[in-house]
């Protein structure tokens, strides 16, 4: 269970409100992309939540079903009452035709002076069949187009034996393909994070703290910018601005607690933005 799902009781009135607020200005319920707390809360949650009441949280309930694949849920089923007056249309129609049809005896009369035509037809088609009989290698050939390679009947005969799947099972089966994708799509996934390293006075050689830093402080799956560049601050004093790419199971506070702790040289770094490639 992760600690922001569980702080807020989404399925009662007044958690839902909380979590409401608590969405005002992010997008997601932890960090800056979809992760399983996200899932969490969604789990919870009983239906899509009132976009006047809770606009925050209704904001962030469409987005997360679009993610997770679940379809229909941002209007709450209120386009189904809709279809009741076309249905109620069609049968009014259809009603209108039967009694229209029942306005035509003399059709209805026409139809024994069919009988030959159709008795001419069943003739032919009879003719045709004996035809056909004195072939047998076109038969043989018929008898292979029918046989079914892949075994269609006996899966349709399967499914039908399987019990149907539910709304929930639906939307938990949902929830664990979108995470399967993430997974999937974070192992691949490089982050481009740019820092700023502040030193203690004007005297320090800036270009070999640069150096320093990208030799000694490794991680796999880092790697550092090709350069550096030095930018004024204040009294003489300089700052270095530098890059540096991570992969999905790297962590950014990390590498900078790294640089924090050359303590002699480093008075502070900070950083200045965070770009998924």
């Amino acid at each position: 269970t992760h600690k922001m799902a569980s702080k807020f009781d989404v399925s009662q009135q007044k958690g839902l409100m909380a979590f409401n607020g608590f969405m005002g200005s992010k997008s997601y319920v932890e960090g800056y992309q979809f992760s399983p707390a996200d899932s969490e809360v969604f789990g919870k949650m009983s239906g899509c939540p009132d976009m006047k009441k809770a606009p925050h949280a209704y904001r962030w309930y469409v987005h997360i079903a679009a993610i997770s694949g679940v379809r229909g849920l941002s209007s709450g089923g209120a386009a189904a009452p809709a279809a009741a007056p076309a249905k109620k249309e069609k049968a009014a129609k259809k009603d209108k035709k039967e009694k229209k049809e029942a306005k035509k005896p003399a059709k209805k009369e026409a139809a024994p002076a069919a009988a030959p035509a159709k008795k001419e037809k069943a003739a032919k088609k009879d003719k045709k069949e004996k035809k056909e009989a004195k072939k047998p290698a076109k038969k043989e050939e018929d008898d292979d187009d029918d046989f079914d390679v892949f075994g269609d009947d006996d899966d349709e005969e399967e499914d039908a034996g399987k019990p149907k799947e539910t709304r929930a099972e639906m939307l938990e089966r949902l929830k664990k393909e979108a995470n399967d994708r993430l997974i999937a799509k974070a192992a691949k996934q490089r982050t481009m994070v740019a820092i700023e390293v502040k030193p203690w006075d004007t005297e320090q050689d800036l270009n070999q703290l640069w150096k320093k830093i990208t030799t000694e402080i490794t991680q796999e799956g880092v790697k550092w910018g090709e350069n550096c560049h030095l930018v004024e601050v204040a009294f003489g004093i300089k700052k270095i601005c530098m890059s540096f790419v991570m992969g999905a199971n790297n962590s950014s506070d990390e590498i900078i607690e790294q640089i924090e702790a050359l303590e002699d040289e480093v008075q502070s770094v900070e950083m200045t933005s965070m770009n998924v490639l």
